[in-house]
């Protein structure tokens, strides 16, 4: 159970710091969906290219990187 509020805790600082670096707004449940999608498809592509997080910072950080991409992709599909 601990563990589950510490991913979303930990999913919803990246979305929020995704959210702040793609200025772009949404709330506490977005930031928390955004930042473990975006978690996910950073893992993903980091392991696509042989980049694996080491610990827990590298791993808030590829998580801040997918995304800030998740919110690009969302961006260029609604246009």
């Amino acid at each position: 159970m601990l563990h589950v509020l510490v991913s979303l805790l930990i999913g919803a600082l990246v979305g929020w710091q995704a959210g702040k670096i793609m200025n772009s707004r949404g709330g506490l449940i977005r930031n928390i969906v955004l930042g473990l999608v975006g978690g996910a498809l950073g893992g993903w592509l980091g392991s696509l290219i042989g980049v694996e997080p080491t610990s827990w910072i590298s791993s808030i950080l590829i998580g801040v990187g997918g995304s800030c991409l998740l919110i690009w992709l969302m961006r260029k599909l609604h246009k």
